[in-house]
């Protein structure tokens, strides 16, 4: 049945097979895709608006999961935007869902989030699919991973105005209950906290780009704990000390690597390591195989979602404090421009 719960074969619990093309499950044509971008995201974050970014980034993953009544669909969080998937079925909630989190950041974060919805079908017709598989961080967290170009093109195109979901009359305010950013930023011990994009080229063979980013990772996981951002010890709340035992739990049940429509690391790492990636990325590119973009900062900041009557389940989701994904899509579309204009001259 088209509006029931597609279920993936199982969820992985090593991140490397996400990587793996074979493990995506494909999501039903009439299936919705969400997706909220702030405006002007790295102009706010230069004012140290870091938090109200991400706030308003994770605001559609509370706000739609509370009005469902569940939060057991799939959805990505980007920094400074999110992207989900819900049944047809769920159109009026994910409509209302996507107005008032739009009226909500204008209004009380003054910021402007673009929303917009579309379906896998529309998606499909372009060549580009939609595919889902789970990863497992731990036990009582799991994440959706997108692959099959759907994301990134829909992104596109809700920037260049089209799929819009328009302002309602009558926005609500949305139940957020569950989301806050109670922890203060952590500062890394390794180095650099670094925020990293790597995407296929629309032509090149998931295969390819599979091995490309198992070599990423490899230089990444020879780091202690996987060059993992939450440090192994225990953690400062904005208010109070946490035990041993529930830092355990909020670090190893955050999104700090991710496949969406290609890898997207938040990371702890010597200078080295980056230098290292950074350098097997620039010949990727130069090959026409991929794009990206990295950028490095002194911490990383935390926004946490414990959804309602599931205390155990916690979701943490992670950014770089400094600018994060947004600095990192910044510079990988200013690498674009700056191939188009080579090819030029």
């Amino acid at each position: 049945m088209s509006n029931s719960q597609p279920e993936p074969r199982r969820a992985y619990d090593e991140f490397s097979l996400v990587l793996d093309p074979d493990v995506y499950e494909p999501l039903p044509d009439d299936w919705l895709i969400g997706i909220t971008d702030v405006v002007s995201s790295t102009a706010a974050i230069r004012s140290g608006r870091y938090e109200d970014v991400n706030y308003a980034g994770a605001s559609i993953i509370a706000a739609l999961g509370n009005a469902w009544g569940s939060f057991d669909f799939p959805f990505v969080f980007r920094g400074d935007g999110a992207a989900f998937a819900l049944p047809a079925n769920g159109i009026m909630a994910a409509t209302s869902a996507l107005r008032d989190v739009a009226g909500f950041a204008k209004a009380e974060l003054h910021l402007d989030l673009r929303v917009g919805l579309v379906t896998v079908g529309e998606i499909r017709a372009t060549g580009r699919d939609v595919r889902i598989a789970r990863y497992a961080a731990s036990e009582s967290a799991t994440y959706a991973m997108f692959a099959g170009g759907g994301l990134k093109w829909a992104e596109q195109q809700i920037k260049n105005g089209r799929f819009l979901v328009k302002p309602g009359r009558y926005a609500m305010r949305p139940d957020l209950t569950g989301l806050s950013c109670d922890w203060a930023p952590f500062p890394s011990q390794r180095g650099e906290i670094l925020s990293l994009l790597v995407e296929p080229r629309d032509h090149t063979r998931p295969e390819v780009f599979a091995a490309l980013a198992r070599r990423v990772l490899a230089v990444f996981d020879a780091g202690p704990r996987r060059s993992h951002p939450l440090s192994g010890r225990t953690a400062m709340a904005r208010e109070k000390q946490v035990s041993a035992k529930r830092w355990s739990k909020v670090a190893s049940s955050s999104d700090f690597r991710k496949f969406d429509d290609g890898l997207r690391l938040t990371l702890d790492c010597a200078p080295e390591q980056i230098d290292s990636v950074e350098a097997m990325l620039v010949a990727a590119r130069a090959r026409g195989e991929i794009d990206f973009g990295l950028h490095r900062q002194s911490h990383a900041l935390m926004t946490c979602l414990v959804p309602s009557g599931r205390p155990d389940s916690h979701l943490h989701f992670l950014d770089g404090m400094g600018g994060g994904y947004a600095k990192a899509a910044e510079m990988m579309e200013e690498g674009a421009l700056e191939e188009v204009r080579q090819r030029a001259l």
